[in-house]
């Protein structure tokens, strides 16, 4: 049994990072022979994309998917711990789990992911839901046959945990969830240590896939008929810091643009390690998609030393300003803390200020959560959750101000959509402009998968409608 460690979690060494690669386990190939499996994701893209093995894992395994959880002989939970609300979610769903294994014995169930990595949440599985089957971490994902095979042929809870600063599984399998776009993680970890959140310890050290792993992975996609890449990383930005080359993530961009692939999208950009080189080649090439996710996190300079940020809101706002003028038509999305500890109302006022001056195409907003273990959770809470609600609520009509305003440039404008799929709501098309602004179209099946032109025709603050024109 490997149990999480916070204090081994926090360590960071000069270690060399080791570099495996993803062996198919042919031993255990029949193990989900005639079975189910069911999982549940939570949180960001990393994990969507852990999804995506974890998947392709287990059908090497011989089991098949269902979107029934009561119809699964397996379900897996991957978590997000980055909030409280998640967390929440995760231990309601454990509830429903229960409840079904009464009448389904033999089902096996467990959780991984991020919270599985927290010590205190696997102390809570351990008091209080010894019934569940297995727990394994973000670090070990590559060897998911053999805890699988320990929980299915033991009596007891299957933990598997390592606080490890973390390697790199090279050719994992993916069972991705979509044709046309794909997930590629180039970086792994944080350094960063933002005083609010959990990632470094949940996620590791920062490490950095080789460059040509990189782009070899992006060419196979390419080959395989997929349109759009989107790189992955803590803080994408910081990519290559960690490697003895002179190579760092605008080389990275560079080298993707020349494989052929239609869109590129990365996320997520910490403004400490957004670079000029980078500005350039996205300006230089086309298939770099001119949309950032770039998270200010709150408006005053107190509150963002007391976040460990590393930067100043006028810092923030002259890369804004930088990015603006470079790439003129560039979107540009953030992330908003409100009710951090200790954070006045004068201070919440220079956040809708930063609001007010960038005028950001979308954001997400969010009240502080405090995460065991992190400097934050030991900080002086004073604001009640009623202002801390009132604050989200008067930010968040702010950011839809400003959405719908940036929607409405569109209105008859001619835009490059690469279709999805089908609507939620009706039978109407799908898909997302360059700037990665979601529009609706008629259409018909035939246009999936394909980048087309489409003229705006009515615009909502979170979507807009528009014509297939070519």
């Amino acid at each position: 049994m490997n149990l999480p460690n916070l204090k081994e979690a926090r360590k960071r060494t000069k270690s060399e990072v080791l570099v495996q690669e993803y062996k198919k386990n042919e031993e255990l190939q029949n193990l989900g022979l005639n079975k189910k499996y069911f999982i549940k994701t939570y949180g960001c893209q990393m994990n969507e994309h852990d999804t995506e093995n974890i998947k392709a894992i287990l059908e090497d395994l011989s089991f098949t998917e269902t979107d029934k959880m009561n119809d699964a002989d397996l379900i897996l939970l991957n978590t997000c711990a980055i909030r409280e609300n998640a967390h929440n979610k995760v231990f309601g769903m454990i509830g429903r789990i229960k409840h079904l294994k009464e009448t389904k014995p033999d089902v096996i169930a467990g959780i991984c992911g991020c919270m599985a990595q927290e010590e205190h949440v696997v102390e809570e599985i351990m008091n209080k839901y010894k019934w569940l089957d297995m727990v394994f971490g973000t670090h070990n994902i590559h060897n998911l046959p053999n805890i699988l095979n320990k929980a299915i042929n033991s009596n007891y809870l299957e933990i598997d945990v390592k606080s490890v600063e973390g390697d790199i599984i090279e050719c994992m399998p993916a069972k991705r969830d979509s044709k046309y776009k794909a997930w590629v993680n180039i970086m792994y970890g944080c350094d960063k240590f933002c005083t609010y959140c959990i990632v470094p310890y949940t996620r590791g050290k920062q490490r950095s896939r080789k460059p040509i792993d990189i782009v070899n992975e992006v060419k196979e996609l390419v080959n395989d008929g997929y349109v759009e890449v989107t790189l992955l990383g803590q803080n994408v930005n910081a990519y290559g810091k960690d490697l003895n080359m002179e190579y760092g993530m605008a080389n990275l961009l560079e080298d993707v643009s020349k494989t052929g692939i239609k869109r590129i999208r990365f996320v997520t950009s910490h403004p400490w390690d957004f670079t000029d080189e980078m500005i350039n080649v996205i300006k230089k090439y086309d298939n770099i998609m001119p949309y950032i996710h770039l998270p200010i996190q709150s408006g005053s300079n107190r509150i963002l030393k007391l976040m460990g940020r590393r930067y100043t809101k006028e810092e923030y706002l002259e890369l804004f300003t930088k990015l603006k003028a470079t790439i003129p038509n560039c979107s540009i999305t953030t992330d908003i803390i409100v009710g951090y500890p200790t954070e006045t109302l004068e201070e919440f006022n220079e956040t809708l200020d930063i609001v007010n001056k960038c005028q950001f195409d979308s954001a997400f907003t969010f009240i502080f959560s405090p995460r065991v273990g992190t400097p934050a959770s030991k900080m002086e809470d004073n604001v009640s959750l009623d202002e801390k609600n009132r604050r989200l609520y008067e930010l968040n009509e702010l950011i839809n101000k400003y959405a719908l305003i940036n929607n409405q440039k569109y209105i008859n404008k001619v835009v490059p959509v690469l279709i999805e799929g089908y609507s939620n709501k009706d039978k109407t098309l799908m898909g997302y402009t360059d700037t990665m602004k979601l529009v609706n179209v008629k259409g018909d099946e035939s246009d999936i998968g394909k980048i087309v032109n489409a003229t705006i025709t009515d615009v909502k603050t979170w979507s807009m409608d528009g014509e297939i024109c070519d």
